[in-house]
């Protein structure tokens, strides 16, 4: 009787000092109140990875912007090759939408407190595709805003293209970036319209940024996908923990990364001169950042780049591609 007051005593006291208690022996956490196989972390406020203890969360995420940009028309920009289970352009982008809503909402179950903004950046969908894709947000109950592409309003901005298909992939992401510009959000989480996302992706982000981003003191970037061609050279990288995976340091991303509305204001000539014209590679300015900031991506992938099957900008390693599919469908 005696030792377990002395026990609730003690558990008491080390709650109001801040301290957590690991009982290995029940496999518990007493003063988290949680089996050590639990979600021992709390947003904004700690994250505790066992064997490696507590990292006091000093840099809070209050809110994140998600610019997910559509075109339905364009088959692989760039290309003449067929996706992966060859279908429609519009079968990607609705699988695209529907498992990041889902992402979303298990998010949102974690974190009821942080806020998520939703815009559609749409380029040219016809009207059959945009009724599926309304026919789709219409069962959720997040709030998603649409956002047209003007073209004419970037004709004497961005350079004379070969084709109309590159123009509007340029007028389309300055459109993103400026709309990021704009608002105020914390985050901001640039998304093409042809990666599909396990659910717990957007949770994952989140809690391993502020994670990160606490342990080293400053911003980054971070990408979900874990590319192929990030193996196909010799390149030294660092392993970091995030909040339920690994994350290795990269210096090239395609267009879909997350990044601090802070880095979009210091790089924003880096951001607009992107969109200006075709460059080689396309992402040359993005990739110029990352000389100078940290570039983060997911060991295994959070997200899937659903281009050609042999594509080393495409399919992530040690992933059932087709169980994915299918659940997002």
């Amino acid at each position: 009787m005696k030792k377990n007051i002395i026990k609730n005593l003690f558990i008491k006291f080390s709650r109001i000092l801040g301290y957590e208690i690991i009982d290995q022996n029940r496999f518990v956490s007493p003063t988290l109140n949680k089996e050590l196989n639990k979600d021992l972390s709390i947003l904004n406020d700690k994250s505790i990875i066992l064997p490696l203890g507590e990292v006091k969360i000093s840099r809070k995420i209050k809110s994140i912007l998600i610019l997910f940009r559509t075109n339905s028309n364009v088959e692989i920009w760039d290309q003449n090759k067929k996706r992966l289970f060859e279908l429609p352009k519009i079968d990607y982008t609705l699988r695209s939408l529907n498992s990041l809503i889902k992402s979303i909402s298990f998010c949102k179950i974690k974190y009821p407190a942080l806020k998520i903004k939703l815009i559609i950046v749409d380029d040219k969908t016809d009207e059959t595709n945009l009724n599926k894709i309304k026919n789709l947000i219409n069962k959720t109950d997040i709030n998603i805003v649409f956002s047209k592409v003007e073209h004419e309003k970037y004709r004497t901005i961005i350079k004379k293209q070969k084709n109309d298909e590159t123009y509007s992939n340029l007028a389309s992401l300055l459109c993103s970036y400026e709309i990021a510009k704009e608002k105020t959000d914390d985050l901001v989480f640039f998304v093409e319209d042809d990666y599909v996302h396990f659910e717990p992706m957007m949770e994952e982000m989140i809690a391993s940024y502020e994670r990160v981003s606490s342990q080293l003191n400053r911003d980054f970037f971070m990408c979900p996908a874990d590319y192929p061609y990030l193996y196909m050279n010799n390149e030294k990288t660092n392993v970091l923990i995030g909040n339920k995976r690994h994350w290795r340091t990269v210096n090239q991303t395609l267009c879909t990364f997350m990044t601090s509305k802070k880095f979009i204001n210091k790089y924003w000539d880096n951001f607009y001169k992107t969109c200006l014209d075709r460059n080689d590679p396309f992402e040359k300015y993005i990739n110029e950042i990352y000389k100078s900031e940290i570039c983060i991506s997911p060991l295994k992938s959070l997200s899937i780049h659903f281009t050609n099957i042999n594509s080393s900008y495409g399919l992530s390693p040690f992933i059932d591609y087709k169980k994915l599919w299918d659940e997002n469908e």
